[in-house]
């Protein structure tokens, strides 16, 4: 009768200690063996379109010897939310004349880039249909978020860059190349 008894207090146990375990929600777990309190889940802060940008406030952006449109960042409308997103204006001009203009964020903390606004007839935004963030791939296409990600808003390795400093940062890469 005690090995009955042993056995169903080994089974309460277990349950319980299941239910315990299970009672904590995925997103409130620590990530790091560390930390004081557990994360609370990432949620992204309202985001207000900047004024369209002026020509006087784009800092060149080198993206690669090979490629043929030049890149720029307009100074004005970068901004670190509490979000931890980087966001920008970016205005990529084709060898042909062509313009296009964007408003867009990066959150260093999972690689990946978002597009919230296009420009339109050089002087209006219009909002992105598409709403997802994406992962940022180096590759030749669209090398310059992964630019902006490793050399400028997010450096491996390193503490995350201030405002004043991704705009020197900006600066002192348009002067060296």
């Amino acid at each position: 009768m005690s090995a009955l008894i042993y056995r169903l207090h080994q089974g309460v146990f277990a349950v319980l200690t299941v239910a315990v375990l299970s009672a904590t929600p995925a997103h409130a777990q620590r990530t790091a063996l560390f930390e004081d309190a557990a994360k609370s889940p990432w949620q992204e802060a309202e985001v207000h379109l900047p004024a369209y940008p002026a020509s006087a406030d784009l800092l060149p952006l080198y993206v690669s010897s090979t490629a043929t449109a030049s890149f720029f960042i307009d100074g004005k409308s970068l901004s670190i939310a509490d979000d931890g997103v980087v966001r920008y204006t970016l205005v990529i001009r084709g060898s042909g004349g062509a313009e296009n203009v964007s408003y867009e964020g990066i959150r260093c903390e999972t690689a990946e880039r978002k597009l919230y606004a296009i420009g339109r007839n050089g002087s209006e935004w219009v909002r992105s249909r598409n709403d997802a963030w994406q992962v940022i791939a180096e590759n030749a296409l669209n090398r310059q978020h992964a630019v902006l990600f490793k050399e400028y808003f997010c450096p491996p390795g390193e503490v995350r860059p201030g405002l004043d400093q991704i705009v020197r940062s900006l600066r002192r890469g348009a002067v060296m190349r």
